[in-house]
């Protein structure tokens, strides 16, 4: 699943067994890094994600597809409803354009924060925090799991204004968040403290277009000790239950607000909708 032949060494040269960094185990969001074409990944991600590829060979073009919603809603949230605040959690390894560069070059002020629970993440967290001198950023070591540790923290506290309307962004994470870790009551949590007229930006992997390949890619990060579970689009639709959803509602990535991919570096082509295996969507926190 993408959160988050064979790859080169990494660009720090190969690791060493069993680092505090690898583990010897594969990680989501390496190989998320793995599947967006990125070198911040190990020999234990590289494995498991040659094995997702003989299962779902569209995983790299459903990364990119996704990658690519991220940065349409994003510019779309700043561009078109004002929005200067994100939290960004399951940021995963820094890619550019990261959310920050693409809130940034809409509205400058625009402030970030980035949520991740990653070693490799936090290693490249520097990345992530070359604001423009307008904005602001920060990154919170996290966990989804644990959100009062998220909205309590220093860095949320500090770099965001939850008074004012906050874009929540969970793309490709919540697939890795089994249903008994609860994560609508999660999802529930984090957007509750929340202004009105705030968004949740949220896309998510599925069965309904290719079942047996993604539940196959299930296997696979279950077998490397990841966590994780496909949901419909009925399931999907459920995270936005009680917020207003923007046209066009849980759409497939590559078609939601495609007309937005003037900037070619957020455009996807033609993919299928076999090939993404997604559904995705944007909300409105209403006045209460």
């Amino acid at each position: 699943m993408t959160g988050h032949g064979v790859a080169s060494q990494t660009a720090s040269g190969p690791e060493p067994p069993n680092s505090p960094i690898n583990q010897g185990r594969p990680h989501s969001a390496r190989m998320y890094d793995y599947f967006l074409g990125g070198k911040d990944n190990y020999v234990a991600d590289r494995q498991a994600a040659a094995k997702v590829l003989t299962l779902w060979p569209g995983v790299m073009i459903a990364a990119r597809t996704n990658r690519a919603f991220m940065q349409r809603a994003t510019r779309y949230l700043a561009a078109e409803c004002g929005i200067r605040q994100f939290l960004d959690v399951g940021t995963g390894v820094p890619t550019s354009p990261n959310l920050h560069e693409v809130a940034q070059s809409v509205a400058p002020e625009s402030r970030i924060v980035y949520v991740d629970n990653d070693p490799i993440v936090l290693a490249h967290a520097q990345t992530l925090l070359t604001s423009h001198p307008e904005g602001r950023t920060a990154y919170v070591d996290a966990n989804v799991t644990d959100p009062e540790t998220i909205l309590n923290s220093p860095e949320c506290t500090e770099v965001l204004d939850l008074s004012q309307p906050v874009a929540l962004s969970l793309c490709a994470l919540l697939h890795f968040v089994p249903d008994e870790w609860e994560p609508y009551t999660i999802v529930r949590r984090l957007v509750d403290a929340l202004a009105p007229g705030s968004y949740l930006v949220l896309s998510h992997i599925t069965p309904d277009f290719d079942p047996v390949a993604t539940q196959r890619t299930v296997d696979v990060y279950h077998s490397g000790g990841i966590k994780g579970q496909i949901r419909s689009k009925a399931e999907v639709e459920k995270f936005f239950t009680g917020l207003e959803l923007v046209d066009p509602g849980v759409e497939v990535p590559h078609r939601w607000h495609g007309d937005l991919t003037n900037d070619p570096r957020t455009s996807t082509g033609d993919v299928t909708d076999e090939e993404v295996s997604m559904w995705a969507g944007v909300a409105r926190k209403p006045a209460s």
